[in-house]
């Protein structure tokens, strides 16, 4: 019995040039094939990439208690310490818009409790840790200041989403100029280009403890994308003449 022949994979094929017209019906539906498009001498590729991108946006939360037997004095002893952080960040550029400042008082047992809650979003993370780094000098154990959470703004987020889906077509384009050079065609404009597959997913490590470079790292966010290309071939390649 004769042994089974070896199996080839294709990562693109050329069209013949004598393909019939196409019915309107025929066309819908059909991955890689433009409505109304004659047919024509074709190449497909398919093209990835993969790009990562840091968080720029960190959100710090400060949180200002006090307990004393009256309530004017609970309330006097926070809004010091709340004026002293508030002009703190003022005067290293941080805008009202990314404030947000909440106030609560209570009655526990014979004392009254005042708390602040001063939330800041940062997007220039060394200003954050000199904001820290004054507090903590500052004030006193009164006030906490917690550790920062790192994210991606939207448009950080859309910005890398399409970067990388174009650098996937730019690959696509690239193997097709390959594949029509080796059989001694010129590419011609794309036909239809689609996005087939995108992933996205961050650095699973653990840094709940760890320090600020490493949660940086463990929030950058990467991304893939997969895109399939037909193009046009335009005839036999034109060898320069030397001049």
């Amino acid at each position: 019995m004769a042994a089974p022949l070896p199996v080839s994979r294709i990562f693109a094929s050329l069209q013949p040039g004598d393909t019939r017209m196409m019915e309107a019906h025929e066309l819908e539906n059909k991955p890689g094939i433009v409505l109304g498009h004659r047919g024509g001498r074709e190449v497909q590729v398919t093209g990835t990439a993969e790009l990562s991108a840091a968080p720029d946006r960190a959100r710090l939360c400060i949180l200002v208690s006090s307990s004393k037997g009256a309530a004017t004095e609970a309330k006097s002893s926070v809004l010091r310490r709340l004026d002293y952080i508030e002009q703190a960040l003022r005067q290293r550029g941080v805008t009202d818009e990314n404030i947000t400042i909440s106030k609560e008082i209570e009655r526990k047992a014979n004392a009254y409790q005042m708390a602040a809650e001063v939330c800041v979003v940062f997007d220039d993370f060394e200003k954050m840790q000199n904001v820290c780094n004054i507090l903590v000098e500052k004030l006193d154990s009164s006030v906490n200041i917690s550790s920062p959470q790192f994210y991606h703004s939207p448009a950080n987020m859309e910005k890398l989403r399409r970067q990388v889906c174009l650098n996937a077509v730019s690959n696509a384009r690239r193997k097709a100029q390959d594949v029509c050079r080796l059989v001694g065609q010129s590419l011609g404009k794309a036909v239809i280009i689609k996005e087939e597959e995108t992933k996205e997913w961050e650095d699973p490590a653990d840094c709940a403890s760890s320090t600020i470079q490493l949660k940086i790292k463990s929030a950058t966010v990467y991304v893939t994308s997969k895109v399939s290309a037909t193009f046009e071939i335009k005839g036999k390649e034109q060898n320069k003449k030397s001049c």
